[in-house]
């Protein structure tokens, strides 16, 4: 796994051995910054962030500011290997915490999330729900959520989805988060 564009690009990221973590593809990251591409000035979170691979490229692709969140020691201690690394010391903040708690206690609001929960887990649904209710995406945010294609983004919150790609087992959905009027 490695930094794909930007100040840091071709830099190889440390990544979570084991079978219980499903790191994203190259590929599909590639295909998600191919999406949204700059990411200038932008504030940032990664949930479920494992080894931090999509908000470190946020970063090297110009975002100003990074959280990355996730309840696992071993994850927290591979995103402090790939932030020192990547000397982002200023600019990236662990947060070693469940997604739901960190969503409901913090006070920031964010320009671009990216959530990848455990699938077939039923957090899909339920993260959008936490993000949009505790409004800690801008207006113009964007969610990005990654998921198993066998789950389905409930159908309330079709009319914010922007886009759907899916990657074999693998889907990612866009959605306007920031949009979505309670």
């Amino acid at each position: 796994m490695r930094i794909i564009a930007g100040e840091k690009k071709g830099f190889k990221l440390f990544t979570l051995p084991g079978e219980k973590t499903r790191p994203t593809t190259d590929f599909v990251k590639e295909a998600i910054f191919s999406i949204i591409f700059d990411c200038e000035g932008m504030k940032v979170l990664d949930l479920f962030s494992g080894s931090g691979s999509l908000g470190l490229e946020a970063l090297s692709r110009g975002a100003e500011h990074l959280d990355l969140v996730d309840l696992s020691e071993k994850a927290v201690r591979i995103m402090q290997k790939n932030i020192e690394k990547l000397e982002y010391h200023d600019s990236a903040h662990i947060h070693k915490s469940k997604a739901d708690s960190y969503i409901k206690t913090n006070k920031q609001r964010y320009d671009l999330i990216f959530a990848d929960p455990p699938y077939n887990k039923n957090h899909l649904n339920k993260t959008i729900a936490e993000i949009v209710e505790h409004k800690i995406i801008t207006r113009d945010g964007t969610l990005i959520i990654e998921h198993s294609s066998s789950e389905k983004v409930e159908k309330h919150w079709h009319r914010i989805i922007n886009k759907q790609k899916r990657y074999g087992s693998t889907m990612v959905t866009f959605l306007a988060a920031g949009k979505h009027d309670h």
